[in-house]
């Protein structure tokens, strides 16, 4: 038998398809409209989510039986709250630029529903590898629709990748700008990012005929 049974991979794989928390659950919109101007303020903001989740389901999972049932919304936000304190210095520590792109937004990382809905749904009726499994799962589907948002909408919008011209040069007309490429401004805007959403959900959906009749 390997690391994983069947079905402690599937907390990890679902989420990452059928059971994805923006494409089908429908959570975590807000960050995925913000900050995906920007491929690398999207994985930043997808690790970021990762570590807190990941982590938090398991101190959640580890003193489930301690909480009070009337204090234990609070109980989970002190505790996503410290998480994301944590991270909010390694990214000033490390990357203070980024940090202060995302400066805003780590912070709501405490109120993003993904991190409450699985701390409710899972953590606290789980031990904590399979809450672990299940808050890495759940983040590797946030932050996989967070990557593929920011990869097209910087692309197509500023014609980089993690800050890195590929598609040429705008100013000097090279790459595809030598035969009339232009950037397309409106990819930088936030409505934009609602509808690659949009598209990868049809796609996901066409795709898969079951999730339509869900």
């Amino acid at each position: 038998m390997g690391l994983l049974s069947k079905k402690d991979a599937k907390l990890i794989t679902d989420p990452l398809a059928d059971n994805n928390p923006i494409t089908i659950q429908v959570l975590g919109i807000c960050s995925a409209l913000a900050i995906t101007a920007q491929l690398k303020a999207s994985i930043v903001m997808a690790i970021s989510v990762m570590a807190v989740l990941g982590i938090g389901n398991v101190v959640i999972s580890l003193i489930r039986n301690i909480i009070p049932s009337k204090i234990r919304i609070i109980v989970q936000l002190v505790v996503v709250a410290a998480l994301v304190i944590i991270v909010d210095q390694v990214l000033k520590a490390f990357s203070y630029e980024l940090s202060k792109t995302l400066s805003v937004f780590v912070g709501l990382i405490i109120t993003n529903c993904i991190i409450m809905g699985r701390f409710e749904a899972f953590a606290l009726g789980n031990g904590p590898w399979r809450s672990f499994l299940d808050g890495i799962g759940n983040a590797a589907g946030y932050g996989l629709i967070l990557v593929i948002v920011g990869f097209f909408r910087e692309l197509l919008g500023s014609g980089t990748l993690l800050g890195f011209k590929v598609l040429g040069d705008p100013i000097e007309k090279t790459g595809l700008y030598s035969i009339g490429y232009e950037n397309n401004g409106f990819m930088l805007l936030s409505p934009m990012a609602l509808i690659v959403v949009g598209i990868i959900i049809w796609v996901q959906r066409s795709r898969n005929k079951d999730l339509i009749e869900d």
